[in-house]
């Protein structure tokens, strides 16, 4: 059965449909990574997006639950050049086409791939429809018309935990982390266990006074939407500027930066892949990143409120990272805790972040 990708500019592409049969609209976007397809579906920050992989041919080594970043898929669609239907995986548990479908989610295969991903970076990311069911063309031009789209949605409350939870137990004396949950991936809590942490896992939508209750470090994760429109939670994080040593990544790295006075825009297509280089300001060397995000952090914004950029990608030059040594933050806009992508940066999290708190003095 065919199906037809929709964008709000008008252009549409058609191939053939797999996964579930219906119709979803969302952000349509595009990810570089070569492997790691099943940790990109189940992260939250790709909420309510349609993601296009660059590499042709996925669902080879097929999907396990070992791989899974949270207990859902999260995107609204997935389109690839050519889906792999017979996966072969000492670890595989199943293939993807057939996980798609319990999961109710469209995918398209076989349509020009290179030729979207071309479409998207010289255009911008932009609202599309996907439909597999036959739904009409004038109907999903209502559809798409309908939503939205991604600016001043406040999308990381529906994916956040609705309740504190404390999910690693370490030994004591251990240092205590609030992971501060707005879209957290599962290898955040995986990589400070390993470090020996106590892992309490908050709500983003709790008050600071729970964000700061019983921990040494405040630790605000990943998570999809504009930051700009987490205002109530902006308000928040101001409350404990300077009480607790903070560290962000992707979602967390803008909500810091906006609870000091910076500012956030709109990148015209986004960072997504396992492959962005980044160049640490600290210590001058260039990692390989994994990254997923539509909103950047202004540089200058930075500057003014005395931060100091710790982190440049590469590709383009925006703010991949900052510090406020007076404050005790330490964030980065990418995904130190990779899954999927590279492991270059682990240390950040269980070096330069842990050691905000090792270094400070408990607070009142």
């Amino acid at each position: 059965m065919g199906g037809i990708l929709l964008l709000e500019d008008g252009r549409m592409f058609t191939g053939e449909a797999f996964g579930a049969r219906t119709t979803r609209v969302g952000e349509v976007v595009f990810n570089t990574a070569m492997t790691g397809y099943q940790e990109v579906l189940t992260d939250p920050s790709y909420r309510e997006q349609i993601v296009t992989m660059t590499t042709p041919h996925i669902g080879n080594y097929g999907v396990n639950e070992q791989d899974m970043e949270s207990t859902q898929i999260h995107v609204s669609g997935f389109i690839v050049r050519k889906l792999s239907r017979r996966p072969s995986n000492f670890r595989s548990q199943g293939g993807l086409e057939p996980w798609l479908r319990a999961a109710g989610i469209p995918g398209l295969q076989g349509i020009d791939s290179r030729a979207l991903v071309r479409h998207i970076r010289d255009k911008g990311a932009m609202r599309a429809v996907i439909s597999t069911d036959g739904t009409s063309v004038e109907a999903l031009r209502e559809r798409l018309n309908d939503w939205p789209g991604m600016a001043g949605r406040a999308l990381a409350y529906e994916v956040s935990r609705s309740s504190p939870e404390v999910t690693t137990e370490g030994k004591s004396g251990s240092l205590r982390v609030n992971l501060v949950d707005g879209g957290a991936k599962r290898n955040i809590g995986r990589l400070l266990a390993q470090a020996g942490c106590t892992v309490r896992e908050v709500p983003l939508s709790a008050k600071a006074a729970q964000w700061m209750d019983d921990c040494d470090l405040l630790f605000f994760s990943n998570g999809p939407g504009d930051p700009a429109a987490l205002g109530d939670v902006v308000q928040e994080i101001r409350k404990v500027v300077g009480k607790r040593p903070m560290a962000g990544i992707c979602l967390g790295h803008q909500l810091l930066a906006l609870a000091l006075g910076a500012e956030t825009y709109k990148l015209p297509y986004g960072h997504r892949g396992a492959n962005h280089p980044v160049r640490d300001e600290v210590s001058g060397r260039v990692e390989i990143t994994s990254q997923n995000h539509g909103f950047c952090v202004s540089r200058e914004a930075l500057e003014k409120i005395g931060a100091t950029v710790t982190h440049t990608h590469l590709n383009d030059g925006t703010v991949a990272g900052f510090a406020h040594a007076a404050h005790r933050i330490a964030a980065v806009q990418f995904h130190p805790e990779a899954s999927p992508g590279p492991r270059d940066s682990e240390h950040l999290v269980l070096g330069r972040f842990l050691a905000l708190a090792q270094a400070s003095e408990p607070s009142p």
